[in-house]
């Protein structure tokens, strides 16, 4: 895979710094994910990744990190400014002993400024950021979309971009660099369509009166007989001249028309079919209308099964696990949920030995809980 022989250090985190680490673990990276002590099971991006529980407060727990980050190509921490700092894990320490890592901090505000030190969920990063003000419809408050925004997008996403960049200058350097990924900047450079593009026609208006924030009735869902929806996307002449003729009423509306009259004229009309007869009307159109599917839809859709878009894999416990994206020809990448999962105590003794800790000093670091183990039956 792309990223084969790349080591990765994941400092445990919610959403973001998960996500990231995964990013790299399905396109070949080793990642050696750092959990806290008590141990918290409840992170569901954790397959592939290698996994030990550690005491940080405690020296020998750092140490091995210390010595995990003197072998490892990257190394992700989530925290608040400081905390690593303060563990004495903080890169001025953990990049002397080895200048190659990249150190990627990942965070809401940032590692300076005024909101540095404050806490923040997706929510608040978005708004921050000033995109979450585009979202949501007229006349109605701003809509997040769940969590996805801020922290996969503005932020695992893209710091494992990030992550990738400094890897390849220091094919050109030789040297690894700190990477400041702030949740806030992030969102806002994934917004900058948006924010660029507030004098062209049609857009810049108020919240929900604009091209593609359902400001208009040829860019929006709509119900049908059986409760379901359709997305209808038919911005260009030609898809909206086959939508109106597909649907009988191109006598009737122009794309033109007034909005109020439209979406009126189209909430009624797709409301008389449910979603498959709509879906087998425009599936041989090419009028940009597709049904809106749920994931049981989706992944048994015949395009997504021939390119592949879920994992099948009965091991997923009906679980919906989407294959990596994008495609690479020459170097696939594997999602993790079908990489074999391995025993606690050996996968514990994979990584230490890597470090030169022998089964005995292992033991021993169990023993006196700077490691946690679920199971202890082979000590």
């Amino acid at each position: 895979m792309a990223l084969k022989g790349i080591k990765v250090i994941e400092l445990v985190g919610l959403a973001p710094a998960p996500f990231c680490g995964m990013l790299l673990s399905d396109f070949g990276a080793t990642v050696t994910r750092i959990d806290r002590i008590p141990y918290n099971p409840v992170d569901v991006l954790k397959n592939g990744k290698r996994n030990i529980a550690l005491d940080l407060k405690k020296s020998e727990g750092r140490n091995i990190v210390r010595d995990l980050s003197k072998i490892s190509d990257v190394l992700i921490e989530p925290y608040r400014p400081g905390v690593m700092e303060k563990l004495g894990l903080g890169p001025d320490v953990l990049m002397k002993n080895n200048p190659k890592l990249t150190y990627a901090r990942l965070t809401g505000f940032g590692q300076n400024g005024t909101l540095a030190a404050r806490a923040g969920h997706d929510i608040n990063y978005a708004a921050i950021s000033g995109i979450l003000s585009f979202l949501g419809r007229k006349d109605e408050k701003p809509t997040p979309p769940v969590n996805l925004l801020a922290d996969f997008a503005g932020g695992g996403l893209m710091c494992a971009f990030g992550i990738l960049a400094a890897l390849l200058a220091r094919q050109n350097t030789g040297r690894g660099q700190i990477i400041d990924s702030a949740m806030v900047e992030g969102t806002a450079y994934l917004g900058s369509f948006l924010t660029r593009s507030q004098q062209l026609l049609r857009w810049g208006k108020a919240r929900g009166e604009n091209l593609l924030d359902t400001g208009t009735f040829y860019y929006d869902t709509y119900e049908t007989m059986d409760g379901k929806f359709m997305s209808v996307g038919c911005l260009e002449p030609q898809f909206f001249d086959t939508m109106v003729k597909t649907l009988g009423i191109e006598d009737q509306l122009s794309q033109h028309d007034d909005n109020i009259k439209g979406k009126k004229m189209l909430e009624d009309i797709f409301r008389t079919k449910t979603q498959k007869e709509w879906s087998l009307i425009f599936e041989s159109t090419d009028s940009c209308v597709f049904p809106v599917l749920d994931l049981m839809e989706a992944s048994e859709h015949p395009h997504n099964i021939q390119r592949q878009l879920y994992v099948d894999n009965k091991d997923t416990n009906n679980i919906f696990v989407p294959n990596p994206s994008p495609k690479l020809l020459s170097t696939p990448a594997e999602s993790s949920v079908l990489r074999p999962k391995k025993d606690e105590w050996d996968e514990i003794c994979e990584i230490l030995t890597e470090i030169d800790y022998s089964v005995e000093k292992i033991t021993e670091l169990v023993k006196s809980n700077v490691i946690l183990v679920q199971k202890r039956g082979k000590l």
